[in-house]
């Protein structure tokens, strides 16, 4: 199982957002760090097949991006979520769920367990309109995982998550890295602190580090060391 970008770019007029990105990434957490600009959410959206690149292929298992298949094994929480208001919490993963090609049965019995896994069980009947910020991220969360993907790109998974919410989805988040390419993308440098298998910093639409981590060492001050900047805590 191996997600493979082979110098990957891509430019916008005179913008170069991605340039000659080629990583290999197997199971278990990856985090993306880098400083707004820093061209991580057009890396991920280019991984998605969201956009064309200007050069360069994606793979995953030996399969184009473009390939059906590929995106049958693609899960993804976009940064800017986009839902419809009037839908339940149910609704929508059925809804969801239609769109990825589960069945009916299949598709009420995953959308039912995984809004237990992320604390929406209660209020599944509620129409979406009327849930804090938290709880839509939360149903993000859920519908990037009701294919049960084997890669899963997430595109700043935890904000809008108080403090224990967001240790939950850490946990979460790990458990299927065991099973999984799971690449994160975050401000919050804890969340990649106490999870990830591996570290990817990028400036300038360049990888600028990539390497396993240590939970014991400090990457929020070996961040800012590259960055300068404040870097969001669990505070």
């Amino acid at each position: 199982m191996e997600l493979v970008t082979d110098r990957l770019s891509k430019q916008f007029q005179s913008k170069i957002a991605v340039d000659r990105v080629s990583l290999r990434l197997g199971p278990g957490v990856t985090g993306l760090l880098g400083p707004n600009g820093a061209g991580k959410t057009t890396l991920m959206r280019l991984i998605c097949g969201i956009l064309k690149p200007t050069a360069g292929a994606v793979r995953f298992d030996g399969l184009d991006v473009t390939a059906e298949e590929y995106r049958a094994l693609l899960g993804y929480l976009p940064q800017d979520f986009g839902y419809y208001p009037d839908f339940t919490g149910l609704d929508f993963l059925l809804y969801m769920s239609a769109l990825k090609g589960l069945g009916k049965n299949a598709a009420r019995r995953r959308s039912m367990e995984l809004l237990d896994t992320v604390g929406l069980g209660r209020v599944y009947k509620k129409k979406i309109r009327t849930w804090s910020g938290g709880m839509r991220r939360r149903l993000g969360i859920a519908q990037a995982l009701l294919n049960d993907p084997k890669l899963l790109i997430l595109d700043e998974p935890t904000a809008g998550l108080d403090p224990k919410e967001r240790v939950r989805f850490r946990e979460l988040i790990a458990r299927l890295g065991r099973d999984s390419v799971v690449l994160l993308s975050t401000h919050i440098v804890s969340d990649v602190e106490h999870i990830a298998d591996r570290v990817l910093m990028m400036r300038a639409g360049q990888i600028t580090f990539d390497g396993a981590w240590d939970p014991e060492d400090d990457l929020e001050d070996f961040y800012l060391r590259r960055f300068g900047g404040e870097a969001e805590s669990d505070a």
